[in-house]
Order: C-alpha cells, then sequence, then structure tokens
C-alpha cells in the first residue's frame, strides 16, 4: 500500500471514530429532556475534535476536554458524555504526552465533581470515571510501547535480512574467485598448449615453403579468441565492481571503431552500487553483442533519468532480422537476472525497422 492510500485509510478511520463517539453520546443526551441546542453542539464539536488526534493529539485534547468540560457544568450529564474526553486522553497518552492526558482528566474530574450536590452518587460517578481515565492513559502508554516494540522488531528483521544479503553477496564473491582459480588453472593451460602446437605447426608449414591449412590457421586463430574470451571472463569473475562510467564504455566502443554515440535524458541522479553496477554492465553487454553481431552498424546508447526510475536504452541499424527469434545467450540471461534482481524489467529484441535494441527499466535507490 503507497503512502498516500495509507493516509486516506487513516483519515477515513479517525473520521468513523469521531462519528461512532459523537453518535453514542448524542443518543444518550437525547433521552434527557432539559437537553439543549447549545449541548448538541457542544457535544458534537467535542466528539468531532476526535477526527484529528494523529495529527495534532494536544489540540485535540485541549478542544475535546474544553467543550466536555462546558457541557457537564452546564447540562450535569452521566459518565458516558465523557467518551469524547476519554478518546482524547487515550490519543494523547498513546503519543507520549502523559501530563497533559492526567491533566486534562484531572480538570474533567474536578468539573463532574462540583456539578450539582455533593452526594454519594456524585462520588461514585466520579470514581468511575477516574477508573476510565486511567484506563485511557494505561491503554494509551501501553499501545505507546507495543507501536515501539514493533518497530524494532522490525529493525531487528530487516538488519537480519541485510546480513543475510551480506553473507551472501560475500559467499558468491568467493565462489566466483574459486571458479576464476579453477578456470585458470585448468583452461588456460589446456588451451595455450593448442595455439602454441598450432603456432609450431603454421611456423614448420612456412618454413619448408609448404602451404598452410586453412584448418591449422583457424585452430590458431580460434584458440587466440579463446584465450581473450577466458581472460576476460576471468577478469569479471574475479571482481563485479564496474572499472569506469557508460561513457567510457562507449569511448572505448569508439576507439576499436564502433559507431557510437551516448545521450542523456532528465537530471542526472546518484544511483546506488548495485542499480549503478547494473546500468555499466547492460551497456558493456550491449555495446559488446553490436560489435560481435551488429556489423558496421550504428550504436546509440541513451540515459533517461525519471522519478524513481533510470532507463537504458541501447539500438542499433545493424543486420539483426525482425522476424527470426532471438535465442538468448549468456549476456543477455545476465542481463535480465541482474535486471530482475533489482526490481526491474528488460526487453531485447530485434526492432521492426532492422537491427537490435535493449531497454532496461531499474527503479533508482534500490540496494539489493
Amino acid at each position: 500500500m503507497n503512502r498516500h492510500a495509507l493516509v486516506t485509510r487513516r483519515g477515513l478511520a479517525d473520521a468513523a471514530t469521531a462519528v461512532v463517539v459523537g453518535a453514542l453520546v448524542l443518543t444518550v443526551a437525547a433521552f434527557d429532556e432539559d437537553t439543549t441546542a447549545l449541548d448538541y453542539v457542544v457535544l458534537a464539536a467535542s466528539s468531532a475534535a476526535l477526527g484529528w488526534y494523529r495529527l495534532a493529539p494536544r489540540a485535540v485534547l485541549a478542544v475535546s476536554t474544553a467543550f466536555g468540560m462546558a457541557y457537564v457544568l452546564h447540562a450535569h450529564p452521566g459518565p458516558l458524555a465523557a467518551l469524547p474526553v476519554l478518546g482524547a486522553v487515550h490519543a494523547a497518552a498513546r503519543v507520549g504526552h502523559r501530563g497533559w492526558a492526567a491533566a486534562a482528566s484531572g480538570l474533567y474530574l474536578a468539573a463532574y465533581i462540583t456539578t450539582g450536590p455533593t452526594t454519594q452518587e456524585v462520588f461514585e460517578k466520579a470514581g468511575l470515571l477516574t477508573g476510565w481515565f486511567l484506563c485511557a492513559v494505561v491503554t494509551g502508554l501501553a499501545d505507546r510501547n507495543w507501536q515501539a516494540y514493533l518497530r524494532q522488531t522490525e529493525q531487528r528483521a530487516l538488519e537480519a535480512e541485510r546480513t543475510r544479503e551480506e553473507v551472501a553477496l560475500r559467499r558468491a564473491g568467493e565462489e566466483r574467485l574459486r571458479i576464476a582459480r579453477e578456470l585458470h588453472d585448468s583452461l588456460t593451460h589446456s588451451i595455450s598448449i593448442v595455439k602454441l602446437q598450432a603456432g609450431v605447426a603454421v611456423h614448420l608449414a612456412r618454413k619448408r615453403g609448404e602451404e598452410v591449412p586453412d584448418a591449422l590457421l583457424a585452430i590458431q586463430e580460434a584458440s587466440g579468441e579463446a584465450m581473450r574470451e577466458l581472460r576476460a571472463t576471468l577478469e569479471v569473475l574475479r571482481t563485479d565492481e564496474p572499472t569506469g562510467t557508460p561513457a567510457v564504455l562507449v569511448e572505448r566502443a569508439r576507439a576499436a571503431g564502433l559507431a557510437v554515440e551516448l545521450t542523456t535524458e532528465g537530471e542526472e541522479k546518484p544511483l546506488a552500487a548495485t542499480v549503478d553496477r547494473a546500468v555499466y554492465r547492460i551497456v558493456q553487454e550491449a555495446l559488446t553483442n553490436a560489435a560481435r553481431h551488429a556489423g558496421p552498424a550504428k550504436v546509440g546508447v541513451r540515459l533517461a533519468y525519471g522519478e524513481g526510475w533510470v532507463t537504458v536504452l541501447v539500438e542499433d541499424d545493424g543486420n539483426a532480422d525482425p522476424n527470426h527469434p532471438v535465442t538468448p545467450g549468456i549476456g543477455l540471461r545476465g542481463m535480465a537476472e541482474r535486471v530482475t534482481a533489482l526490481g526491474g524489467t528488460l526487453h531485447a529484441a530485434p526492432r521492426a525497422e532492422g537491427g537490435f535494441s535493449v531497454r532496461a527499466e531499474l527503479p533508482l535507490g534500490v540496494t539489493a
């Protein structure tokens, strides 16, 4: 439930409380033939003030008590007329105004005792009201302590969740390092041997004046490419932190011969570390895919900052066929996992006018 809906719901509940209390005290007053129009107005005002007890509890306490005392001094009612004041006392004690609640209770009880002759019946009713006011103060304080306990419990739960996330991230980092070591110790050695042997075979063939087989050249080239890809993969596994900004990525892509333009829309805002990392990796992967698959194409990178969201759009006008379904590779799957983990959305598909488009929307300020 968003904040506006919560405020509206509480406002309606407070208004309903004021209406119910007012209906009760006005109904009781209606049975007294001596009740005047002024009495009804005073009771209605004392009850209506309860509709704002969350916003201004002390002001509500003062208004309800003043009108309640005026009604008591004028009409000499029964104990039920104290309901609006009891509600205001409870609300004041609930937010910590114990002294104000006690003072209002004492004033109302003093006014009640002074009404009529000091008979046993008056003191009995005053004693009953004293018990009611004590209950209102005590329940208000108990409610305050309960709310504080709930807030502390929620805070502890959030702290525990944060601790679990930190432990999970640390374990994930340790696992990435372990995988990087395993890949380095096994694949790097094997691919290096293949590349070395292919290079020696090519060298010997050329030295003897023989024609180098195309398959051997392909092996040599593929092994070199595999080594470069493996090194890049190991670098990513060893650290998941961005090594620059999207602007740096665009400059690198231009230096490599890719026609890239970077545009920024809206007021640039600071991003949480996880969101900033996701933006960097999305732009990096999209530019890498464009360089590999788009051919001689123009690429546009756009960062749009909105109200609570940042949009990353990378489009190229390459040779992607809009009628050909895309099979997500490791890069696209990794992008989708990052975006989903942050509560965002990702759309990666060929464009109708040709080329490929990657669009990600990420919420600002997300920490996990």
